[in-house]
């Protein structure tokens, strides 16, 4: 299945700033995964995605929706980066969550 951080960029981090950083913790460098730039799906790509409403309630978490939807709760992600709501903590009991599906039609938005 695809993950978030598929097709980003590593850098290795020398920058100046974290030279005594790591000297305390005995390390030369740190891995970073560059930012991704994910396009939002136009009218046309809308028209062809089922967005099924999921009415937010108590204990609800991105990834147990994706789990619910997805059978994978490591493509939480998905289900912000649709609502254009980043985190949990904006949503409040009573609102309603879109989820986009097939999942497949999704993941081809996000690799063009």
């Amino acid at each position: 299945m695809t993950s978030r951080y598929d097709n980003r960029d590593i850098r290795l981090n020398f920058d100046k700033p974290y030279r005594e950083f790591f000297r305390k913790r005995n390390v030369r460098f740190i891995r970073q995964y560059t930012t991704p730039n994910l396009a939002y799906p136009d009218r046309e790509q809308i028209m062809d995605i089922t967005i099924v409403p999921h009415v937010w309630k108590l204990g609800d978490r991105f990834y147990k929706l994706s789990h619910e939807y997805y059978q994978d709760p490591s493509l939480w992600w998905i289900i912000p980066w649709f609502n254009k709501i980043p985190t949990e903590a904006q949503f409040e009991i009573g609102d309603i969550v879109d989820i986009p599906l097939p999942l497949d039609s999704i993941l081809e938005i996000l690799e063009m």
